[in-house]
């Protein structure tokens, strides 16, 4: 149940923290806002662990998890520059689950029965349905969401293997600190700019401030997300995956006043549908399994 809650508390950080530089970008861009990010971020980790425990174990792993999750960061900045917004972002990455109960089949030698297979293609007909010609998430952005989307489930069953090994603490400063460089390579690409041109070098005052509350935020989120997964199994923690669709439509409504479409909304609740009976069928197959081991056993 703490684990639990810890995840559930990280999903509602970083819901605040994706709203925060969405706000900013306009007026420092994409590119900017991951250097910031994993200047303040990295800095923010290091005085909350006192430097203690951040030395990466599998090394492999983490150094590949960091950076892949840059790359999810970037797609996302780029997306919400372009327009997209929190909630229709969200929509997207609610496939990430059921992205997850496919990858955990090689990654982590699970098996998928029948049933599940066919809750998993019903999630992937509630993407198409929200990615249907002439909806509004019909453009060139929701195809690189949910690229990211994939890889983000890639990340996060990554995470649950590096919880074996590294502590929570160092998993949080090397994803933060892999986003500094990365965004300093991709200000090479215009289309990481901000619309008036290339990003100032120091931002406005308010600007920064804002960037350092999102870096402490991320910071947070990223520390709870690893504690939470360390305590909690991943089918258990599964039903919060969908949690930020509700923070996005909320958020998004207060500040800038976007309402998804009914086409988003639909798909979505196809989506969480499936994923949430995924959850529900892993329960079941576990219960099963430790009811089949002889009394005594490990």
């Amino acid at each position: 149940m703490r684990g639990l809650a810890i995840v559930a508390l990280g999903y509602a950080v970083i819901a605040v923290a994706d709203a925060t530089v969405k706000w900013v970008l306009p007026t420092i861009g994409p590119a900017a806002a991951m250097v910031w990010r994993g200047v303040f971020g990295g800095l923010t980790v290091l005085l909350l662990s006192r430097g203690r425990a951040l030395r990466a174990v599998n090394r492999r792993l983490l150094a590949a998890r960091s950076l892949l999750s840059a790359g999810v960061s970037a797609a996302w900045y780029l997306a919400w520059s372009l327009g997209v917004s929190l909630a229709d972002s969200y929509a997207v990455a609610a496939a990430s689950p059921l992205l997850m109960t496919l990858l955990a089949i090689p990654l982590l030698g699970e098996t998928v029965g029948w049933r599940r297979w066919c809750s998993t293609a019903v999630g992937c007909a509630g993407v198409l349905f929200m990615l249907q010609p002439g909806g509004e998430l019909w453009r060139p952005e929701s195809a690189l969401l949910l690229a990211a989307t994939a890889v983000m489930a890639l990340t996060r069953i990554w995470t649950r293997m590096l919880t074996r090994t590294d502590t929570p603490d160092s998993m949080a400063f090397w994803v933060l600190a892999a986003q500094a460089p990365v965004g300093l390579a991709l200000l090479a690409w215009p289309a990481m700019w901000p619309p008036g041109g290339p990003p100032p070098v120091l931002p406005p005052a308010w600007a920064l401030a804002t960037l350092a509350g999102f870096a402490l935020l991320n910071a947070l989120a990223q520390i709870l997300f690893g504690r939470g997964y360390a305590l909690a199994p991943v089918s258990a923690i599964a039903p919060f995956e969908y949690t930020p669709l509700l923070w996005g439509i909320g958020l998004g409504f207060l500040l800038w006043g976007e309402v998804p479409a009914w086409t988003t909304l639909g798909g979505a609740a196809i989506v969480v549908a499936a994923g949430l009976y995924n959850v529900h069928r892993e329960r079941l197959r576990r219960s099963a399994e430790r009811a089949a081991r002889p009394r005594g056993a490990a």
